[in-house]
């Protein structure tokens, strides 16, 4: 007797859609690490209706989870059980509300927000610029750079419930701490109003140029990489203890395992060589982790995400 296809049976589950359904879609060109596994399914949903929908009817014992531009994820080799929803182009609006506010979609990368905002003539999300990544992510983790985060100018944002139910959130709801929000992990993030200020366009220009080449400077954004892999145990405290300088003193700068490697450049980042696997990072991120551990007593907290099943032995 011959067994069904497990992700034609899933298919064949879902609901009808707007957007597109691929089965057993790689996943590793849609990171920065270019490392993982394929999700079962990927869904690339229409607009936000669409995204509604959908999960207004998917099976609700059938896994699902968002996924950005793919800066800060590190998905395991045996890939992603279930549906991964990937935000496309019916999310990519940014438009100015009022005088000194922007609503944008949540998949919209962080820097192009800061250059819409540039356009605008306005100042306050010049720190976006910093940021690799899209917006749906920045809110999840308060994401920010140079001395400002997510918290700071986000006032409201829509979002789709695991039931399809649309949603507003204000600042508030978020529970904003350091690279964290209290919000439901089935909260799917749709859109977001940001706050700004007038300010002048070559003033905001120089800022932004200033952090472009603070980062190329600093950071290894050519190389297969994602952003900073570890939280720093001082959080914003610009005194307080960073993951990079525990990790330097713990010698980990260079520190290899199988394609994987501690950055020379900056060794709060973890680079993908050539033919590293998700096993060599996480593997590698570990090794760090005990070693600071073990020289400082501090344990090191991954700011990376990492999603998906380890491979079959």
């Amino acid at each position: 007797m011959t067994q069904a296809n497990p992700v034609t049976s899933l298919i064949d589950r879902l609901p009808a859609v707007r957007g597109s359904y691929k089965e057993n879609a790689s996943l590793a060109p849609l990171t920065w690490f270019r490392v993982g596994g394929p999700a079962e399914v990927l869904f690339v949903p229409a607009d936000a209706s669409d995204l509604a929908d959908f999960l207004a009817g998917c099976p609700h014992d059938v896994p699902v989870l968002a996924v950005g531009v793919g800066s800060n994820l590190l998905v395991r080799d045996g890939g992603i059980e279930g549906v991964v929803i990937r935000l496309g182009s019916g999310f990519t609006s940014v438009e100015r509300v009022g005088e000194t506010q922007l609503r944008a979609g949540c998949a919209v990368p962080d820097v192009v927000l800061a250059k819409a905002a540039l356009d605008a003539g306005l100042t306050g999300l010049e720190f976006y610029r910093g940021i690799p990544g899209a917006l749906g992510g920045a809110l999840r983790m308060n994401a920010g750079a140079y001395g400002r985060e997510t918290k700071d100018v986000l006032i409201e944002a829509e979002a789709v419930t695991r039931k399809g139910e649309r949603v507003t959130l204000s600042n508030a709801d978020f529970g904003y701490t350091y690279r964290h929000s209290d919000v439901s992990d089935d909260l799917i993030f749709t859109s977001a109003l940001f706050q700004a200020a007038p300010g002048d366009k070559q003033e905001i220009k120089a800022r932004m140029e200033e952090i472009t080449s603070s980062r190329e400077d600093s950071q290894p954004i050519k190389s297969r990489t994602g952003g900073s892999t570890f939280k720093n145990p001082g959080g914003t405290n610009p005194d307080g203890p960073k993951a990079w300088k525990l990790i330097d003193a713990a010698g980990g700068r260079g520190l290899k395992r199988g394609g994987a490697q501690v950055s020379e450049q900056h060794c709060n980042f973890l680079i993908n060589t050539g033919d590293a696997t998700g096993a060599d990072l996480e593997g590698l991120g570990e090794d760090v982790r005990a070693r600071v551990k073990e020289t400082s007593g501090v344990e090191l907290q991954w700011e990376i995400k990492r999603v998906g099943r380890e491979a079959q032995s």
